[in-house]
């Protein structure tokens, strides 16, 4: 069987070309020497992250993955290319969140600068990125969080007498800004004093060395810096204006859509450091008489786990296609992107609880990387927008999805070594609700004689029936609590398509889809019983929930493979100490 989890003592993805291997196993080499423990201290100590942004600029690692070509110089090697950046973010993410957030937000960063008009800052950054720096992103304010019609950060247009070539003068405060310390540009959000409504949005680049921006703390406890920081008076210059007007609100949400997309792999790495921690231990602990595993419901748990994990996966890598296929007649990422973010990263907090059932009191020593996972794993569905806020963008596409298909060409597997250019020109951040796609239903008829895809399919033509018959009225619609419930039930619907694309597009065995499918078809039946339960819901929905739970086909030969699957992986991996 082809490894489905990323294994540092086998990692060589044969896709990348020869100098993106060469980076990322240098990576993995840098994490693997420096060792367990002294990874686990730094992280137990907060130690911010300078050896491994003194890495980066050694290895030219972040040039070359978060440079488009166009301001790559002679180097054929830079471009932003979101499959390989994926699996930069996977391994980050394995090694620890802290060094994934120092990616993370430089990406953030610079999301107004690679979508400016402004070539000068793009020259700047490219120059940046270049001599090892890395970048911040200021948008939230502490509070407003990222309410970007609320911002309080105020650019005042230069008075008579001020320094030559003084456009403005910014003050006010930015909160939870990562790498706000050290950032060589800070793209920071603002509005206008002198400017009304949309039109007085602004972007523009900042220097946190600048004697004007005032670095006030970090609000965190850890290796990350997540900072607090003031501008007073700060002096912007024509040539540190990123995008203004209506531009600059849609290169906010633009930028976010770009970022949260990085949230899936660094869970998934996590996950995966977490699930080989835990079958390396719980394999070989004796526990009454017999082997941990011996007892069903650490199996159950450890399959199930397995199970969700894979699909993380299979979800993400299909996800990309569509990203990097994506144009202004093809916007398909608009839910797909959102969906990876609140699905796949509460999945993740889902493994790292099944595996910790499994642990207990050993998930808690500090000796092992699993108890930095439960501190952190939980940060990734609340960034970029929490879970609640991207499940209800989710819900404006579901009209469409669901009874509104359009033909579209077949997309493949998208590993070509691409810029993927549509990023920094999204255009407009509106339109969601007229975004179509391709007829979900073939994909689950070409895989219903699978047992639990074909159960799954039956609650899916249910939920259509729901929508048809007895969707949410107005007051319903207008109750959050209400409607997250259906985005649940739609975000498994979509979730299921994209996994049974990936798993037939790479030829994934049919009792790993079976398993899944199985812990599909009992989310589905657990947020049917929700619906059930809401205040609000009708008679008719109250009803429809009933009947729309399911069991999963059962069948202990194919659970009893899939956990031969899970227990294979002990003793493959363990970080050198």
């Amino acid at each position: 069987m082809t490894a489905l989890l990323l294994n540092p003592n086998n990692f060589d993805p044969q896709w990348l070309d020869a100098e993106s291997r060469r980076q990322l196993s240098a990576l993995i080499r840098w994490f693997e020497e420096r060792g367990k423990a002294r990874l686990l201290r730094d992280d137990l100590d907060g130690a911010w992250v300078s050896d491994f942004l003194d890495f980066v600029k050694r290895e030219r690692l972040f040039a070359t993955f978060l440079t488009p070509s166009e301001f790559a110089g002679d180097d054929p090697n830079k471009r932003w290319d979101t499959s390989r950046n994926a699996v930069l973010s996977e391994i980050l993410g394995f090694y620890g969140l802290s060094y994934w957030y120092a990616e993370q937000v430089t990406i953030l960063g610079l999301g107004p600068i690679w979508q400016s008009d402004n070539v000068k800052a793009k020259e700047k950054a490219a120059a940046q990125l270049e001599a090892g720096g890395v970048m911040a992103f200021g948008l939230s304010e502490r509070e407003h969080g990222a309410d970007i019609y609320n911002t309080d950060l105020l650019l005042t247009p230069a008075a008579d007498g001020d320094e030559e070539g003084v456009l403005f003068r910014a003050s006010g405060q930015k909160y939870y800004i990562g790498n706000g310390n050290v950032a060589g540009m800070v793209s920071v959000f603002g509005r206008r004093t002198d400017v009304d409504g949309a039109d007085g949005y602004v972007w523009f680049a900042a220097d946190s060395q600048h004697e004007n921006y005032e670095l006030i703390d970090n609000v965190v406890h850890g290796q990350m810096f997540v900072s607090n920081f003031a501008l007073h008076d700060y002096p912007v210059y024509e040539e540190d204006i990123l995008a203004t007007g209506p531009d600059a609100f849609s290169a906010a949400l633009n930028t976010v859509n770009v970022g949260k997309f990085n949230l899936c792999s660094g869970s998934i790495g996590m996950c995966e450091h977490a699930f080989y921690e835990a079958i390396n231990h719980a394999n070989n602990r004796i526990l009454y008489g017999n082997p941990v595993t011996d007892f069903p419901h650490v199996r159950a748990s450890f399959v199930d786990a397995y199970a969700r994990l894979i699909a993380m996966k299979l979800f993400s890598d299909r996800a990309i296609d569509y990203f990097r296929s994506a144009g202004p007649q093809d916007r398909r990422y608009l839910l797909f992107n959102p969906v990876t973010k609140s699905k796949v990263t509460s999945e993740g907090e889902r493994v790292v609880t099944l595996l910790w059932d499994v642990l207990a009191a050993k998930g808690f020593e500090k000796n092992t990387y699993f108890y930095q996972v439960t501190r952190l794993i939980g940060a990734l569905p609340r960034l970029e927008g929490t879970v609640h806020v991207n499940v209800a963008q989710i819900l404006k596409f579901m009209p469409n999805y669901m009874f509104n298909p359009a033909d579209y060409p077949q997309i493949g597997t998208r590993r070509d070594p691409a810029d993927d250019v549509f990023f920094w020109s999204q255009g407009p951040a509106r339109g969601a609700s007229k975004v179509q796609f391709a007829d979900w239903a073939p994909v689950y008829e070409r895989n219903a004689d699978i047992p639990n895809v074909g159960v799954f399919y039956q609650q899916v033509r249910a939920f259509k029936d729901l929508l048809a018959t007895a969707a949410p009225d107005a007051d319903q619609q207008s109750d959050l609590d209400f409607v997250l419930v259906v985005g649940h039930l739609f975000s498994l619907v979509v979730y299921g398509q994209l996994i049974l694309e990936q798993a037939e597009l790479t030829g994934l065995e049919h009792d790993l889809v079976d398993q899944i499918f199985d812990v599909q078809v009992r989310d589905f039946s657990a947020y049917a019983v929700a619906l059930h339960g809401k205040p609000s819901s009708t008679e008719a929905q109250q009803q429809w929930a009933l009947a729309a739970v399911r069991k999963p086909a059962t069948d202990p030969a194919r659970f009893g493979r899939v956990w031969d699957q899970v227990k294979s992986l002990d003793g493959t991996y363990e970080m050198r100490p």
